[in-house]
């Protein structure tokens, strides 16, 4: 209720201010009725209490009216003083003024009345929730009125707790006004539909008539009504507060879901409209118990309360009540909904919540929600809105700087480069620090920009120590990468790291700068580049050049830290996968003489030094293999620690295979190497570990192939130094000979074992002349055989030819008719008595890899040596069906190029003259009948070496094919 402070002197303002003031006095005591039943009802002391503060009001306004004179308003239309104003409006409802008949007035006319000056209002508490209640109930469960009304609505209710009156209303539209104005007739209208009124007597062909009295107006001028404006306010403004506490209330019950949605769509209306709702629903907890509903059953209550909340977010004292909740973490979890009308709600509250500071650690902290986002960013083509959006949170958040670290631990490394290179020098510090942080933490695959890349060498050249040390760590990883070798080349990285490696020095810093700036040397020359391309200083030195070349290999030192040691032979490591830059190394290292201490490191208890060391080695061994050879007889403890790591029982390590192997890569005939080894058990260790594999014993892995060739390789370097009475006695107590014919055997599934067994019963079998024993007299004189004796060996020997079977393998000190004297598989190692001759006929025929076959024929070929009884030794392989094995293998080789193929073709014709010359009839027979030898000899001719064509010559002359200039003519005379 309102009343005048200041009455001008125009008797027309007090008239204005009288009727205002009687106009509200009607109001105030229609609304003292309707509380005064609602609290007799309810007998409650707090209402009665209102009622009576209420009515009080209306009697001090009715007794400030009575001491107005009546001489005042000179107007027919108020009663004459004589009436005691105070007794009419208190008890009889005097109309002072109609409905519409509260003309308007400027604002400088009215003022509202100071709240202190007011009557003090008791605070209603909770005591309106029964009734509400009630009226709920009987919403929504159909079972219910209050007195003679039921309601449909949610408005509804509020309306009836606080009612609306006739005077609000415009006589056009029958709307509450929002622009009352007074028109000449005294008649109040909404300004809009009174304009829209008088637009139809624009013409001015007839008179402009009022709508409510029909009287004819001359002016259609307004005078806006300010009192009654300012009252339809505050009755909105109360009847919105109303219904948030309605809504509150039915939000509260949830007794059915049509209730939650209905409450959650009037407060959407009414936060939309005023920020003065919002503020009252963050104070009466609406705000705080909205997140709870996001984890209801029903999609659309979820979606429609994201939705509200959104509104909720859009000041600042939403944002901090949101806060306090669990409203982000379920929000997060319906970012992965199947509903896209969820999602693109959850998303947009998101996006209203990352447009507060207060909020942006929070969101980017909660477990799963830098991931959802960057996904959700990441995949347009499924949702390309909830995308889009995406984007622009994951924009915000970078707002914050711990965000863009969680951002990265995603994947999601845009924002940190792009903060790394724009930010400020402090923020560029603070995101080196992060990427440090990530690498310790976890290995991850960063692709970095060249840009980002500048400023990180930047920070290593001109740093501090931490900012130096953290900028460092991030090239390491980043150049662990193949594809960002060539941006950190581009950018400058090369000749930063090799100055910090070989010239830099910093009292104050331990070595891993330099061990650092080693690494990612390795990994820029590990990557594939070209090396002869990467420039290491302003005076144009590549790093395959000699200058640096020499620095890398003096910095090996066993006094340096392992980690340096290791790059920087996975440096030289990578550069012998070269020609050119191979024999730089190999050079350098002869003149430093840096093989021993190459030596010394595979030793090392760093795993990964022991074994690149070994690699190198292996690398360096075609070239300076009897340098390391010797070297590593003089180092300290080798080559025992070398057999000791072979025989380790356990897993096959890749320790194991690369120490196996550079055993078998060394030079073969390196005595002083093999001696060594013999002193140091290397037999019976190499012999026991591959029984070991054949058997299946060790436990498998996947350097098992690696670990066996190896093992092989170093076995059969052995049979290379025969002609040592150690190395012989040692192949003769471990029966080599048998031992390699079983791995022919036993090994079909790798061919480097097959053809290391081979070399190795080749290298044997020249051995066989030398050491077959002349027959004694026993065995030399004949023995008499009985008839039925020689009808039986008759009969076997027919068998035997029929089946193509080889007879069974002779007693120790029988007569060996190739070697001319008595063999064994142990002593002479002779193949034909050991069985071998089968095994490798087996392999010639199951195996078609050129290196495989070259070397069992060099096996085969041992039995048809001028040293040995020619025409046994074919007879021998006849009898196992070599010649057509042989011709086999000649025509699967002569279209392969490379020198494989030239080394099969060659043995391959030399085993065919032999067979020609030597053989018998069947064996010349299968010759002769090959189709195809006669091309492949004429192609050999032409094309083919020296060597190939001298034999494929004689072949030819032994067909007939070519004249034979050694045949002697004999002179006739005519």
């Amino acid at each position: 209720t309102m009343e005048l402070q200041r009455v001008q002197n125009s008797t027309v303002n007090v008239m204005h201010v009288m009727e205002y003031l009687a106009a509200n006095v009607d109001l105030a005591k229609d609304l003292v009725m309707r509380c005064s039943a609602v609290a007799r009802e309810l007998k409650n002391d707090d209402l009665l209490g209102m009622t009576e503060d209420l009515d009080s009001v209306i009697k001090n306004i009715g007794h400030e009216l009575s001491r107005i004179p009546a001489s005042t308003f000179g107007s027919s239309r108020f009663p004459d003083g004589r009436a005691d104003a105070n007794l009419q409006i208190a008890g009889h409802r005097p109309r002072y003024c109609d409905q519409n008949s509260c003309d308007g007035y400027s604002e400088a006319d009215m003022s509202i009345i100071p709240a202190n000056s007011r009557p003090r209002r008791r605070t209603l508490h909770n005591s309106d929730m029964p009734r509400l209640v009630d009226f709920l109930q009987g919403m929504y469960h159909e079972s219910h009125d209050i007195g003679a009304h039921s309601f449909n609505s949610l408005p509804e209710v509020a309306e009836y707790v606080e009612p609306l009156y006739d005077s609000f209303f415009c006589p056009l539209t029958n709307k509450v006004m929002v622009d009352p104005v007074t028109t000449e007739s005294g008649v109040t209208y909404d300004r809009k539909a009174i304009e829209e009124y008088f637009e139809k007597f624009a013409d001015g062909s007839e008179p402009v008539v009022c709508p409510v009295t029909k009287m004819s107006m001359q002016s259609k001028a307004l005078r806006s009504n300010v009192p009654l404006k300012s009252t339809i306010a505050e009755w909105i403004m109360r009847n919105e507060a109303t219904r948030v506490r309605i809504a509150r209330t039915a939000l509260s019950m949830a007794s059915t879901e049509a209730m939650l949605l209905e409450a959650i769509q009037e407060l959407k209306l009414l936060a939309k409209i005023r920020r003065k709702n919002r503020e009252q629903m963050h104070k009466i907890g609406i705000t705080k118990f909205l997140p709870r509903l996001l984890e209801h059953k029903d999609g659309l209550i979820r979606c429609d309360s994201l939705d509200l909340l959104c509104l909720l977010a859009e000041d600042e004292t939403g944002k901090e009540v949101i806060a306090n909740t669990r409203a982000i973490t379920r929000t997060i979890k319906l970012l992965s909904s199947n509903s896209p009308d969820e999602r693109h709600a959850a998303i947009s509250f998101l996006l209203e919540l990352s447009k507060s500071e207060l909020l942006l650690e929070n969101i980017g902290s909660t477990s799963g929600s830098i991931l959802m986002l960057t996904t959700m960013k990441f995949n347009d083509s499924d949702d390309p809105v909830a995308a889009e959006k995406a984007g622009e949170v994951l924009k915000n958040l970078e707002n914050c700087p711990k965000n863009i670290k969680y951002m990265a631990e995603s994947g999601y490394l845009d924002p940190l480069q792009r903060h790394l290179v724009e930010g400020s020098e402090d923020v560029q510090m603070e995101m080196v620090s992060y990427l440090g942080e990530l690498v310790q933490k976890q290995e991850m695959t960063i692709n970095i920009a060249g840009s980002a890349s500048e400023i990180l060498i930047k920070m290593v050249h001109s740093g501090n120590t931490v900012i130096r040390k953290a900028a460092l760590d991030v090239l390491v990883q980043i150049s662990s990468d193949g594809p960002n070798s060539k941006t950190l080349v581009d950018a400058g990285a090369v000749p930063v790291m090799v100055e910090e490696l070989f010239i830099r020095k910093i009292d104050d810093e331990p070595m891993g700068s330099k061990t650092e700036a080693a690494a990612v040397l390795a990994n820029i020359v590990e990557s594939g580049l070209d090396p002869d391309t990467i420039v290491v200083n302003k005076e144009g030195h590549v790093i395959t050049s000699k200058y640096s070349v020499y620095n890398f290999t003096h910095m090996l030192k066993c006094s340096m830290p392992d980690d340096l040691n290791l790059s920087i032979i996975r440096v030289l490591l990578a550069l012998t996968a070269l020609p050119k830059p191979l024999m730089t190394v190999v050079s350098v290292m002869k003149e430093q003489d840096s093989s021993l201490t190459v030596i010394e490191f595979m030793g090392s208890k760093t795993e990964a030094l022991g074994i690149s060391a070994t690699r190198l080695l292996i690398a360096l061994s075609p070239q300076m293999g009897h340098t390391i050879a010797e070297k590593l007889c003089k180092a300290p403890g080798q080559p025992g620690r070398l057999v000791k790591s072979i025989g380790q029982p356990g897993r096959v390590t890749e320790r194991h295979a690369v120490a196996a192997t550079l055993l078998a890569r060394l030079p073969y005939q390196n005595i002083t190497l093999n001696l060594a080894l013999l002193e140091q058990g290397a037999v019976p260790t190499l012999l026991a570990k591959i029984e070991e594999m054949q058997r299946g014993e060790m436990r498998v892995s996947r350097h098992a192939k690696t670990y066996m060739e190896g093992l092989v390789g170093a076995l059969v370097r052995m049979t290379m130094t025969l002609y040592d009475p150690d190395v012989l006695l040692a192949a003769m107590d471990h029966n080599f000979t048998a031992v390699l014919t079983d791995l022919l055997v036993r090994s079909a599934g790798s061919d480097e074992v097959q053809r290391l067994a081979a070399v190795g019963l080749e290298n044997l079998s020249h051995q066989s002349v030398n050491l077959s024993q002349p027959p004694s007299e026993e065995q030399r004189r004949p023995k008499k055989k009985n008839i039925l004796r020689r009808l039986r060996d008759a009969h076997t020997g027919r068998v035997h030819d029929n089946n193509r079977k080889p007879p069974p393998p002779p007693a120790q000190g029988r007569l060996c008719p190739v070697h001319r004297g008595v063999c064994s598989p142990a002593t002479t190692f002779c193949l034909a008595e050991a069985g071998a001759v089968e095994a490798l006929v087996g392999v010639l025929e199951s195996n078609e890899n050129g290196r495989v076959v070259d070397a069992v024929l060099g096996a085969l070929c041992t039995l048809m040596d001028d040293a040995v009884d020619v025409e046994r030794g074919v007879a021998v392989l006849a009898e196992h069906d070599a010649a057509r094995h042989v011709l086999r293998a000649l025509r699967q080789h002569r279209d392969v190029g490379g020198d494989t193929a030239g080394a099969v073709s060659r043995r391959c014709f030399w085993a065919v003259e032999r067979f020609l010359a030597h053989g018998g009839e069947r064996c010349v027979r299968d010759v002769t009948a090959d189709r195809a030898l006669p091309s492949a000899l004429v192609s050999a001719f032409h094309k083919g070496d020296a060597a190939t064509k001298q034999v494929a010559e004689s072949v030819l002359r032994s067909l007939h094919r070519m004249p034979d200039y050694s045949a002697t003519y004999v002179s006739v005379e005519l």
